[in-house]
C-alpha cells in the first residue's frame, strides 16, 4: 500500500513520473546501496522486541518488494494507494468484494470474457446483479435504487469502443455511486482515470504494465483513503496478493513501460494503415491510440488458414507483451459469452484481435501480408 503523504525514496517532486518509474526502488535500501529492489522471500519477520514491529510482520499483509511495486502503481495512476494482486481477475474480485450482497452494477456491454464469466457467476450465487450498457448514454438509464457502481472498459475489449470517463464520473457522483475503470488497454501512459473522476482503477498488470508475457498480476489504484482501507482489509483477508518474485518482475517491467508504450502505439498506427488497404479486411477497429487493434475479415472460413500462416505474429491469448500476439475471441478470450449475445452486440465470428508488439513494424506488416496472401491462394 502506498500513501502520497509518505515521501517515497525514489520519487522526487522535481522529476517526471517517467523518470520516477525508471528509478522505482532506487535508494530504497540504503544499507546496501542496491540499485535493483531486492526480492524479499521471507514469509515472516522478526519483532525487534515485544510490542515492536518493523512494519513487516507477515508477507500476506505486507512485503518489502511488493510495497515498492505498490508505490509505483499508485504513482503511475496519480493515486494515493496502490495494491498488487495475484492476477487481473483477482483485482476485479478484490474490488467487487467491497459491495454487499444484493448490490447492482452497470457494466460495459462489450467486456472481457473473463469479467463476464465472473459477473455471471456472481449473479448465480446470487450476490451482485448486473445490467449492461451498450452506449455512454445508456449507463445512466440503467441505474437502479440498489446500484452501487459503474464498471467501465474504455476502450472496450475487443471492439475498441470509447466512453467519456469524465461524463460517467459526473453521473456516478450525481447518483452517489462509484466509478470503476478497467484501464488495461489504454494504461496510464494514455489516460489516467483517477484524474478524470474515477474512484477505482483496475489493471491486468500481466499485460502492458509488466509487458513481457512472463508474470500473472493485477493492480488496483485509488485516491480515497476510506476505499483504500477497505481494499487493504480485503486483500489481507482473502490473501490474493502478488508474490515477492512476481512483484519484482512487474517492477522490472515498469522501468521500460513508457518506452514500450511509445513503440506499441507507433507500430499499431502503421499496422492499422496497412490493414485498411487489405481487400480481405472488411472493418478495422482502432480508436487512434494504444497498441490494440481488432479487425474483421471477409471470409470467416479462412481464419484458420490466416492464423496458421503467421510466422512473426504469434497466435496466442493475452496482450500487451513485447511480442505481437493475435487472438480469436470467439474460441479464446470471449468463449464464455453466449454466441447469440456476442453477435448481437458486434463480436462476430469473423473478428480477430491483434496486440501489436514492439518488433520492427515492417516485419509485422510483412508477416500479416504474407498470411493474407495465403487466403487469396
Amino acid at each position: 500500500m502506498s500513501n502520497e503523504e509518505k515521501d517515497s525514496d525514489h520519487c522526487q517532486k522535481n522529476v517526471s513520473s517517467e523518470t520516477a518509474i525508471v528509478q522505482l526502488g532506487n535508494r530504497k535500501f540504503t544499507d546496501t546501496g542496491s540499485i535493483n529492489t531486492p526480492i524479499f522471500l521471507s514469509t515472516t519477520y522478526q519483532h525487534p522486541e515485544f510490542g515492536q514491529s518493523t512494519g513487516y510482520d507477515y508477507t500476506r499483509t505486507k512485503n518489502p518488494t511488493r510495497a515498492v511495486l505498490e508505490e509505483g502503481l499508485a504513482l503511475l495512476e496519480n493515486g494515493r494507494f496502490g495494491f498488487a494482486t495475484s492476477s487481473g481477475m483477482s483485482a476485479i474480485l478484490l474490488v467487487l468484494d467491497l459491495f454487499d450482497s444484493g448490490s447492482h452494477i452497470v457494466a460495459s456491454r462489450d467486456l472481457y470474457g473473463g469479467s463476464y464469466r465472473y459477473f455471471t457467476d456472481l449473479e448465480k450465487k446470487p450476490k451482485i446483479t448486473f445490467s449492461y450498457s451498450e452506449s455512454e448514454e445508456q449507463f445512466e438509464t440503467l441505474i437502479q435504487e440498489d446500484t452501487v457502481a459503474l464498471f467501465v472498459e474504455t476502450p472496450t475489449n475487443p471492439l475498441m469502443e470509447e466512453v467519456s470517463i469524465e461524463n460517467l464520473a459526473k453521473i456516478a457522483k450525481k447518483h452517489q455511486i462509484l466509478l470503476i475503470v478497467d484501464n488495461t488497454f489504454y494504461t496510464p501512459y494514455i489516460q489516467k482515470p483517477l484524474d478524470l473522476g474515477a474512484d477505482i482503477v483496475i489493471h491486468s498488470a500481466t499485460k502492458y504494465l509488466c509487458g513481457h508475457n512472463d508474470v500473472l498480476a493485477g493492480a488496483v489504484m485509488v485516491k480515497d483513503e476510506k476505499i483504500a482501507e477497505q481494499l487493504e482489509f480485503q486483500l489481507n483477508t482473502t490473501g490474493v496478493v502478488l508474490s515477492p518474485f512476481d512483484s519484482w518482475l512487474v517492477i522490472r517491467g515498469l522501468k521500460t513501460f513508457p518506452l514500450r508504450m511509445e513503440r506499441h502505439e507507433a507500430n499499431a498506427k502503421e499496422v492499422v494503415a496497412f490493414l485498411k488497404t487489405v481487400k480481405e479486411v472488411k472493418k478495422v477497429f482502432y480508436p487512434g491510440r494504444g497498441g490494440m487493434v481488432s479487425f474483421k475479415i471477409n471470409n470467416e472460413s479462412a481464419i484458420g488458414i490466416f492464423l496458421n500462416a503467421l510466422k512473426v505474429v504469434t497466435f496466442a491469448e493475452s496482450l500487451g507483451g513485447v511480442e505481437s500476439l493475435i487472438t480469436y475471441p470467439t474460441t479464446q478470450t470471449h468463449a464464455d459469452i453466449p454466441e447469440k449475445l456476442r453477435i448481437e452486440y458486434g463480436l462476430t465470428n469473423d473478428l480477430l484481435r491483434l496486440s501489436v508488439g514492439i518488433e520492427r513494424s515492417s516485419d509485422i506488416i510483412q508477416d500479416l501480408q504474407q498470411a493474407f496472401e495465403k487466403i487469396e491462394n
